[in-house]
């Protein structure tokens, strides 16, 4: 079916807007902090971005991602994974070894 998935088209004009949003966001921040403070600002901000997105908990703890939102500038904002949660991301505790060894591999 691969000819059908290349003829698809967004439903909407702005699904795809919408899609990338975070995306052109961050080029946008970082092309306005290049503007403002020259080279070194938006590089050692994506070094800090990197690193961030790197450190993260074992995978049956939940983690909130606080470092990047408030790198992004995104703590202070609410949204609706805020109020009603992130269906992807539900409380959901499982057998810790289990979920450790299928994220390295072993089973």
């Amino acid at each position: 079916f691969a000819c059908v998935k290349n003829e698809l088209v967004p439903s909407h004009p702005l699904e795809l807007s919408e899609k990338n949003f975070q995306l052109n966001q961050d080029k946008t921040n970082l092309a306005m902090l290049r503007n403002i403070q020259g080279l070194h600002a938006p590089l050692k901000l994506q070094m800090e971005l990197r690193a961030v997105k790197q450190a993260q908990r074992l995978p049956f703890l939940h983690s909130s991602n606080m470092a990047l939102d408030t790198l992004r500038g995104n703590d202070e904002c609410i949204g609706f994974e805020d109020i009603l949660n992130d269906p992807s991301q539900s409380e959901v505790m499982g057998e810790p070894h289990m979920m450790m060894e299928y994220k390295l591999g072993l089973l």
